[in-house]
């Protein structure tokens, strides 16, 4: 069986060992999804191997897909993607070829993905005087690699690729897996290549002067019609109904902000394109390209940021989550019963067991939190039958967290992984070297995280509530009582008297990691800290050696091995950022909340409008941008979700399903913005749009005058 490099753990060491091609800024790629496949390629469109791919089920099924006009690439004039995620599109015109000169020729690359098949239209355009043959190739290739070779594991065996077979219009690019799964990638053209061979095709496409012509290309599992206008049509207006139903789901955003609004409606659809339709609901794939599946933790986060505007979201977690709760215990993929799965994939490597992945629950973090979504959901919705439906799953998570505790010597949730193919790090920051002593040194486990146990308290917490409504009054007081140990626990081992701080960790010697980092931030989106410890941990956060001006740093920078350009030790994850706003929203620190939300609006503007999964921790300097991280995912789910969770934060605004009820505690509204609109926010069975207006140094808020008296909103100044 091959080991596992955990090089895979951090994709940019990861790929830095695959070739001398320096990493794309993940603003510059393009990326489609549709179900369990999606594309990501350059702004000119092309697949060049390295981290793109046109990728189904953790495979990639097309790894070179390369335009060239004249044996020349073409110049790139502009790349975008449409509003609703759905098209790609790249415009482009020729370099200067014999006869012909440069700048006559508009070439368009429009691009997306339906059913498992990539529809592809090149457009071509003649500006020039006189008519002319414009020799255009493709270049392809299908390498099959699983994600995890992409991204830098490497296996002692392949299975068997086949000679591309080649005949009238198409190309066929076939592999057999080790697994004896035979997986396939069938290229179609619409017109007949005047030369087409294993890894090319060529045309020669006569444009008459002021006048055009399409090619339109596919590529799928198999050999179906011959591409036409009439299927590129079709296939888009599918996917375009298929996204706006899917954006019907849940209240909208709208402010008196152009730009923000452009930000609003950007993340609505990333969250959008990232949610695909499983059998058990909808679930947010974490991100694309190295995330785009299941993952439990992204997925209980993601819902949680969107839960206030679209309640179902968190439903369809629940439910998946709960149909693969773990019933055994295997040290390969670090199952226990009643432990929620981390990551699910469909790959290769996956299904041989040469590393866990294919359902893997080394999480420490998202047993608790999946019970804490529960809980969350109920008081959103006061759906108690679903719940219901839940308890026996939600009891068994409990009963995996008393374990964890009754097996540790200070009642904490530590983790220690079972195999050496697992993940050393079992926390949000699961890099081999993102937990350390303040000199440096890697503790020795099993490691107790901060965050982790404020999770363990909200679990609890929840639980005892959602007892309490099902009439079990004495199992509710336990998980009270498990509640308030675990805050004293907490409070009693992890704070810092000198300074002034929670430490990141519990070694597996009892020793604490003596570390600032933001996991602490964390406990007050739970409610943990005392108001006087809440009070220095907000302000510390709100510090140079956190607050960066595009938002918190994941480590203080007086820390030993701080570094703005690595994964977890000094980088911006903006939904940790979230939290850590949302945290200080909990303890009243609202003007603190609208100055993150403007630094993360900010750094969105400077990444057209979408958040990538983390960028570098430099602090901000007048008249420069943000930095990017080579190759962060983009778009990634729950930074998408990190504007709601932060717009949330700013305005104060909870629902309670239970009483149908609507509260507003000390609202504020982004810099900038003097009106925001909720519309079709559902409160119970009725659905009303909320007003948030400025007026002076205050904000006021109320109902839309149709829906007064439908449901109560209670207002706190």
């Amino acid at each position: 069986m091959a080991q596992l490099d955990e090089r895979h753990l951090d994709p940019a060491v990861a790929l830095a060992t695959l070739d001398d091609t320096p990493p794309r800024a993940p603003h510059r790629q393009f990326a489609l999804k549709d179900g369990d496949c999606f594309v990501v390629t350059n702004d000119r469109g092309d697949i060049q191997g390295r981290g793109d791919g046109f990728f189904r089920d953790d495979t990639r099924v097309l790894s070179l897909f390369r335009l060239t006009v004249g044996g020349r690439e073409p110049s790139l004039l502009g790349a975008s993607l449409s509003q609703d995620n759905i098209i790609f599109t790249a415009n482009l015109t020729n370099m200067p070829m014999e006869h012909v000169p440069q700048g006559v020729i508009h070439i368009e690359r429009s691009r997306l993905l339906w059913q498992d098949r990539m529809y592809e239209r090149i457009r071509l355009w003649n500006y020039g005087e006189r008519d002319m043959q414009m020799p255009l190739s493709l270049e392809f290739d299908a390498d099959f690699r699983d994600m995890f070779e992409v991204r830098g594991s490497t296996r002692p065996k392949r299975g068997k690729t086949f000679a591309s077979e080649t005949s009238a219009g198409h190309v066929l690019l076939k592999y057999e897996g080790l697994d004896t799964l035979v997986r396939q990638s069938v290229i179609s053209f619409s017109e007949q290549p005047v030369q087409l061979s294993a890894g090319s095709a060529e045309f020669r496409i006569a444009l008459p002067r002021h006048d055009g012509f399409s090619l339109f290309i596919e590529v799928g599992t198999s050999n179906v019609e011959r591409p036409s206008r009439e299927r590129y049509r079709s296939a888009a207006a599918h996917a375009r109904w298929r996204m706006r139903a899917k954006r019907r789901h849940g209240a909208t955003l709208h402010s008196s902000g152009r730009v923000f609004n452009d930000w609003m409606s950007r993340a609505r659809a990333d969250i959008a394109l990232l949610t695909t339709e499983l059998q058990t609901g909808p679930y947010p794939y974490a991100g694309i390209p190295w995330f785009s599946t299941a993952f439990g933790r992204d997925g209980v986060i993601s819902a949680l940021q969107m839960l206030w505007l679209n309640p179902g979201l968190a439903k369809g977690v629940l439910a998946f989550l709960a149909l693969h709760q773990a019933t055994e215990t295997l040290a390969f993929s670090d199952s226990q019963p009643g432990k929620i799965m981390h990551e699910t994939r469909k790959g290769e490597m996956a299904a041989l067991r040469e590393l866990p992945f294919g359902r893997y629950y080394g999480g420490v973090d998202t047993t608790p939190l999946y019970i804490y979504l529960a809980s969350a959901y109920a008081k959103r919705t006061g759906d108690m039958a679903f719940i219901e439906q839940l308890w026996p799953s939600l009891r068994a998570a409990a009963g995996w967290m008393d374990a964890m505790q009754a097996q540790h010597p200070k009642g904490l949730v530590a983790y220690k992984r079972a195999s050496e193919t697992g993940l050393s790090n079992q926390g949000w920051k699961d890099s081999s070297d993102a937990i350390f002593h303040a000199d440096g040194s890697i503790p020795k486990g099993p490691i107790a995280l901060v965050e982790v146990q404020g999770y363990v308290f909200a679990a609890y917490r929840g639980l005892a509530q959602l007892a309490a409504r099902r009439g079990e009054s004495d199992l509710a007081k336990n998980w009270e009582d498990n509640a308030e140990r675990m805050r004293a626990s907490v409070e009693r081992v992890f704070w810092m008297e000198d300074r002034g701080y929670y430490a990141i960790a519990i070694d597996g010697e009892g020793r604490p990691c003596k570390v600032r980092a933001s996991n602490a931030g964390h406990l007050l989106y739970v409610g943990l800290p005392s108001k006087d410890r809440a009070r220095q941990l907000s302000e510390a956060l709100q510090t140079a050696a956190f607050q960066t001006g595009w938002g918190v740093r994941t480590l203080a920078d007086d820390e030993t091995p701080f570094n703005p350009m690595s994964y977890h030790n000094g980088s911006i994850w903006p939904h940790d950022t979230a939290i850590c706003g949302a945290g200080m929203a909990q303890y009243g620190e609202r003007d603190s909340v609208v100055r993150l939300m403007s630094g993360t609006f900010e750094s969105a503007v400077h990444f057209n409008m979408r958040l990538p999964e983390l960028f570098c921790g430099f602090t901000r300097s007048p008249g420069e941008a943000p930095v990017a991280y080579p190759v962060a995912c983009l778009p990634q789910a729950w930074s998408s979700g990190s504007a709601f969770m932060l717009m949330q934060a700013c305005l104060g605004l909870e629902v309670d399903g239970f009483e149908s009820e609507i509260r507003v505690s000390r609202p504020r509204l982004p810099i900038g913005i003097d009106t925001l609109t909720i519309r079709r926010l559902r409160v119970g069975n009725v659905e009303v749009d909320v007003h948030f207006q400025r007026v002076g140094d205050r904000v006021a808020c109320f109902l839309d005058a149709r829906d007064e008296g439908r449901a109560p909103l209670v207002v706190r100044s």
